[in-house]
């Protein structure tokens, strides 16, 4: 597909997260429209849309399946042990032995790109449109720019400085250049400006699952958090913790079920009666695992007295030895009605996020009142940690505990803390300093030649 008006295969109803068809080059048979025409109709326009939404479930960085960043950014890290076949890219990821023609390494990048190339062309569809309403304009526009955002977000965090691809034009994109990670930030900050600026406050549905107005805020958050902007991270952060919309669950059994209203936004699974690709994955009945399970460091770190170690933490045992595994989410199998999501952001996340910028401003206070909203709800006491650092520190350690394998935190955390010398070694004998990014992919250094390799690949 070369630009937005070439022919788009769509669902000629919208269901999210339905089975779109892939926006693709072929001739038009007569259930398919042109390009220009589908971005004239609110119906169409919002199948291709939901497209884009179908491959962030699955396929890239957010997919619950063994290629996505909840799997394989956990096995990069410290969280999850391989125990699969030895053939497998996953056993590259876990290794840390990745090369520039590693499978793993270009289905990411690719993955993601074909997500930014399809929010490309929504975005450019329906600005060009001419029937299409100004209403349906901005929340087109808007959720198509968060998505863009998002996935730079990840790509820039994974491979380091990467190209910021705006255009859908095939030509164009055949030929960009690299950005550093400051500009790429920059870019993502700008794109949430604009998102959350048309997007509306309240869902379009009740099961929150196209991005609102607070979702591109949640981002937000994060990117400043990251950025080391600490101020701008918490008043984000804020505007999303003081919504009504959402309510803090106290109950941790509740906290990944679908209606949960902490959630702040969840993909729906493709069939009705399906639940998660993390629970399908993750969980295991019998052992030895065929695939991975949590280190049983990270399951021994948690206190005991702490919820989330009986409750999000399942384990199997042959009698003899015991494996570990994550069970958030409960559901392996179809239920008749699903019962579980995948939730993408929640608002525990954001209470972390504040308590660290809080910490890093000096309002120790306030830090540890949101720190210990978390800690509180997993059945453990308040924080003892008294200085700044030793708060922020604290607030790092939570987030292991709070956000483990949900699509690559403990990583991020990790690598923007300047920590990944200096933990992961110890679990990974054969982990270098160059690690902390992923090499670009052979082919597309091959295809354009503007594009440099990462040092260490």
């Amino acid at each position: 597909m070369k630009n937005y008006i070439k022919p788009i295969l769509l669902c000629m109803a919208f269901f999210p997260f339905g089975g779109c068809d892939n926006f693709v080059d072929v001739a038009i048979p007569d259930s398919q429209l042109t390009g220009n025409v589908v971005f004239e109709d609110t119906n169409t326009a919002s199948a291709a849309l939901a497209d884009v939404y179908a491959k962030l479930r699955d396929s890239g960085m957010l997919t619950g399946s063994s290629t996505g960043s909840a799997s394989s950014l956990g096995l990069y890290a410290d969280e999850l042990y391989y125990y699969g076949a030895s053939n497998e890219n996953s056993l590259f990821v876990f290794n840390n032995t990745l090369l520039a023609n590693t499978a793993a390494v270009s289905q990411l990048w690719n993955e993601s790109y074909q997500i930014i190339y399809c929010a490309n062309a929504v975005i450019a569809g329906c600005q060009n449109a001419v029937a299409l309403s100004a209403a349906d304009k901005k929340q087109f526009i808007g959720e198509a720019l968060f998505v863009r955002a998002l996935m730079h977000f990840y790509l820039t965090n994974l491979y380091g400085a990467v190209p910021y691809v705006t255009a859908p034009d095939y030509e164009v994109n055949s030929t960009v250049e690299r950005m550093p990670a400051a500009k790429v930030y920059d870019s993502v900050i700008d794109d949430l400006d604009q998102a959350a600026a048309v997007l509306p406050e309240n869902y379009l549905s009740a099961d929150r699952v196209r991005p609102n107005h607070y979702t591109a805020i949640a981002l937000l958050a994060r990117v400043y958090l990251y950025k080391g902007d600490w101020a701008a991270s918490s008043n984000a952060a804020s505007a999303v913790l003081n919504s009504p919309i959402y309510v803090w669950e106290n109950n941790i059994d509740k906290t990944f079920l679908k209606e949960c209203k902490a959630t702040i936004w969840q993909f729906m699974p493709k069939t009705a009666g399906n639940n998660t690709d993390e629970g399908a994955l993750f969980i295991f009945k019998s052992v030895p695992p065929s695939f991975a399970g949590l280190r049983p460091e990270l399951f021994q770190s948690f206190a005991n007295n702490d919820l989330r170690k009986t409750h999000w933490i399942g384990a199997v045992t042959d009698g003899k030895n015991t494996w570990y595994h994550a069970y958030k989410y409960k559901q392996k199998s179809t239920t008749g009605t699903s019962v579980e999501y995948s939730i993408i952001f929640r608002l525990a996340e954001q209470y972390l996020i504040r308590a660290e910028a809080r910490a890093r401003q000096g309002d120790l206070i306030g830090a540890k009142e949101d720190l210990n909203v978390i800690r509180n709800t997993a059945g453990l006491p308040n924080t003892t940690a008294i200085t700044a650092d030793e708060i922020a520190a604290a607030v790092i350690q939570e987030r292991r505990f709070e956000l483990f394998t949900e699509y690559g935190h403990r990583f991020f955390d990790l690598k923007r803390n300047g920590l990944l010398d200096t933990v992961l070694p110890a679990v990974k004998p054969g982990w270098n300093s160059t690690d902390g990014v992923w090499p670009i992919p052979e082919k597309e250094l091959l295809a354009n030649p503007k594009l440099t390799q990462n040092p260490g690949y």
